[in-house]
């Protein structure tokens, strides 16, 4: 089974958090759900910089992110394919980005997160959020 390792961004503005939906995708069951922005590390790159370079890409946000912005890592194995992904803190001053490889977002307080249908392994860090900030 193929292993990825990906990062995530929990990009929090004015107490609330950027919900991006995902577009359609040969996987049924990751197909628009939910997830936190980032994507693959690629080899030889340091987690933040992959999510600096994957929020620029996907959103063109540039954005600093430092190690002590880690949140969580989440190991999920998915039917197939596997993933270590590890989320991190990206506070923002203002809402203004491209959606480039999204269908749709929405903001939500962390007490409404679980309204969304969310990638199942962004589940873990919604969960926490809900329960650390909600």
């Amino acid at each position: 089974m193929k292993h990825m390792t990906v990062t995530a961004a929990i990009i929090v503005e004015g107490g609330e958090i950027l919900c991006m939906q995902r577009k359609g995708s040969k996987y049924d069951y990751i197909s628009y759900k939910y997830e936190f922005p980032g994507g693959k590390v690629e080899a030889g790159e340091a987690f933040e910089d992959a999510l600096s370079r994957e929020l620029e890409e996907e959103m063109d946000l540039a954005v600093s992110i430092g190690p002590n912005q880690h949140y969580m890592t989440v190991e999920h194995a998915y039917p197939d394919f596997s993933i270590t992904m590890h989320a991190y803190f990206c506070p923002i001053d203002h809402r203004v980005f491209e959606r480039n490889d999204h269908h749709d977002h929405v903001w939500l307080k962390p007490s409404d997160l679980l309204k969304l249908d969310w990638a199942p392994a962004d589940l873990p860090i919604v969960r926490k959020l809900m329960e650390d900030l909600g």
